[in-house]
Parts: C-alpha cells; structure tokens; sequence
C-alpha cells in the first residue's frame, strides 16, 4: 500500500510542476506584452521580426493605398492597429501620426472586413488610443485625394520651413529645395 502512495506522488508532483511553469510562462508572457504596449487579445499581423516572419504589406484597391501596420491585434470582433513610435508622446499627438494610423486602419478595414473602432499610437512613454470615427476617416480620406493630385504635378513644393525635418528628409540629397546648409 505504501508503495501505492508513493508511486501517486510522482505523477501528483509532476501534475504540479507542469502547472507552475505554465503559470509562470502565462506570467511572463502578460508581462511582455504590457511592455509592448500591445492591447490584450491575438496578434493577428505584425511588421517585425520579434513575433514572426514579417508580414507581406497590406494593400487596399479601393484606396489606392499600401502599408503595413506594426502590428493588428485582434480580440473578440475587434481588429486594432497598432502603430510603434520611437521617442516620447508629444502632447497632442503630430497629425503625421494621427493620420497614418487612420490610413492603417483604413488597409485593416478593408483586410479583415470590418472597420476598426481605434487604433493605437504606441509610444516610449505612453500609449494613446485614438477614435478612428468618421471624421478622422473623412480626413485620411481627403489627405489621400490631396496626396494623389499632388503626384500629378511634377515640381511638388516644399511644405515647411523646418531645418531639422530637412535633415531628417530621405531624399534630401535629390531636392533642389531644401533649406540651406542642410546638405545630402
């Protein structure tokens, strides 16, 4: 009989092994996830390689419009983009911001067939859920026309008298217009 019990501990104990470490992978895992900032649910796409394979770029015909979003999160019927800024929250968020999470929520509407209710702009210090609701829809949507008809032209004017955002400019050593002093 003593045999009996003895041989039931093992089984018991490895029983409750196997539920601590699960307990600690669930832990460990919640634990990296607030520090992504990344809502509670499924990361159902993601544009970086820490969580999978980089993701092929999300294209809406409609829109006339390809992007690829940090991340898509997905919980109950819910889709949510996430978008990942490196630095702190400015206060209010740039519009530049604002509306290329709109432009991603528009690609996640059309991806998984239903419209985002928010999106998430994820910063260092802070994460800021923004209403993706039908005016800021109605404004990415006029950014995008206005972007388009802007392509037509072929000598495009520079938007800003801002030396740092020269610098900052990818095709800087191309532009005929950029601020002086700020060299390619």
């Amino acid at each position: 009989m003593a045999s009996l019990k003895g041989g039931a501990m093992i089984p018991l104990g490895s029983a409750l092994a196997l539920i601590l470490i699960g307990i600690l992978v669930l832990w460990i895992s919640r634990r990296i996830q607030r520090a992504t900032g990344l809502p509670t649910g499924r990361v159902v796409y993601a544009d970086t390689s820490q969580w999978q394979r980089t993701e092929s770029p999300m294209i809406s015909q409609r829109w006339r419009l390809v992007g690829r979003p940090d991340y898509v999160v997905s919980r109950g019927r819910e889709v949510i983009p996430v978008e990942v800024k490196s630095g702190r929250r400015p206060d209010p968020p740039y519009k530049s911001h604002l509306l290329q999470l709109a432009a991603y929520c528009l690609l996640v509407e059309e991806w998984a067939g239903r419209r985002p209710s928010y999106g998430l702009l994820r910063y260092d210090d802070a994460v800021v859920e923004v209403p993706f609701d039908d005016a800021l829809r109605r404004r990415v949507i006029e950014m995008l026309a206005e972007m388009r008809r802007a392509a037509e032209y072929i000598d495009v004017p520079r938007s800003h008298d801002d030396p740092a955002r020269c610098r900052a400019c990818g095709v800087r050593y191309a532009c005929d217009q950029r601020l002086a002093g700020e060299t390619g």
